[in-house]
């Protein structure tokens, strides 16, 4: 597993991140025990939460993911495993966030609030990478990064970074930490995949010239690339947006949509032919092909399962060859970004 530098930080993590949500709903604490061991065996040595986890986020459920993932901590020596988490922010407007009676702005009171209740969940003195989940742009940046300045002179933080953020946002977050010199975003965690490509025109850009790191997350397309939905209408039971088509609110089944889509389906059956012809599944394929970018410093893979984790690890020494990328990128050609009848943007 080879290692690479987020951002201009000292941290050095695996070019694989494991990523937690479904701990503690999908995958109970003994199960994700497991996955964790396994990753972690196989070189894995960082691990991705958040205060909401896990998903889809209820007020019941908060900070379960954190818990389950600080008493697995205590199994290995701290310094080991690199942990990042986030404060939620504002949802995005998704969700109502379950956390502090929905008082989630990115103030100083909020974002100390959150850290010390994730340290306490976490076990842990002090948290490798912490970032905002979701953009509060209602917020003036120099007051959210003196915010997080504060935490990592305190040694509670060693590096920040953002998640779900603009172009806009972190050319302004930039701004005010050179302007007043507090810390800076170091990574940005946005969803990126196979079927998401749009990071690659101008946040690859920003990410190049202010040595900002990507943790694309979602490179299977919550699910779709696997295949799970090509089933000719069938949806399967127990998955995500197949519960959030048949049970969810509006804006969930708005989301799945932008998931579970013609376009989407096709692109998933084009990639299957490639990754048939190397041999490999098209999670191993969607994984490595996210990994394969300049601007990337590690992929956010997510388990329910430890037997789902070994195609996702099969990833991580695999290199594309030129014939295979420019493959993928013919398929891109051929399936442009679209609109659906709704005017709801396919991914």
């Amino acid at each position: 597993m080879q290692r690479r530098r987020l951002g201009q930080s000292g941290l050095v993590v695996s070019e694989i991140c494991l990523g937690t949500m479904t701990f503690g709903r999908q995958a109970d604490e003994a199960e994700s025990f497991r996955i964790m061991d396994h990753a972690f065996e196989n070189g894995i040595n960082f691990l991705d939460a958040a205060e909401i986890y896990p998903v889809p986020p209820s007020a019941d459920s908060v900070g379960v993911t954190e818990e389950i993932v600080g008493r697995w901590l205590k199994t290995k020596p701290r310094h080991t495993v690199v942990v990042a988490t986030k404060i939620t922010g504002a949802g995005h407007g998704w969700f109502t966030p379950p956390v502090r009676d929905g008082m989630t702005t990115l103030d100083r009171h909020q974002i100390r609030l959150a850290v010390e209740q994730s340290l306490t969940r976490l076990q842990t003195d002090y948290i490798d990478l912490y970032q905002t989940h979701w953009p509060d742009h209602g917020m003036r940046y120099q007051d959210t990064m003196a915010a997080l300045t504060e935490l990592v002179d305190e040694g509670k933080v060693r590096v920040v970074g953002c998640s779900n953020e603009t172009c806009w946002g972190v050319m302004k977050s930039i701004q005010a930490s050179e302007d007043y010199g507090l810390v800076r975003y170091d990574t940005i965690q946005n969803n990126f995949s196979l079927i998401n490509r749009r990071c690659e025109s101008e946040l690859a850009q920003v990410c190049r010239k202010e040595n900002v790191s990507l943790l694309p997350y979602s490179p299977l397309g919550g699910g779709v690339l696997t295949g799970k939905y090509n089933t000719d209408g069938d949806l399967p039971a127990g998955a995500r947006f197949s519960d959030y088509l048949t049970g969810g609110g509006e804006r969930q089944k708005k989301m799945a949509k932008r998931f579970v889509n013609e376009r989407t389906q096709e692109t998933t059956r084009r990639l299957t032919e490639i990754a048939n012809r190397l041999s490999i599944s098209v999670t191993t394929l969607a994984v490595a092909w996210s990994k394969q970018h300049d601007f990337v410093a590690s992929t956010i893979i997510g388990v329910s399962k430890l037997d789902q984790l070994d195609d996702n690890l099969a990833a991580a020494d695999l290199v594309l060859d030129e014939e295979t990328m420019q493959q993928i990128d013919q398929i891109h050609v051929d399936i442009p970004l679209a609109m659906t009848e709704d005017g709801l943007r396919y991914l």
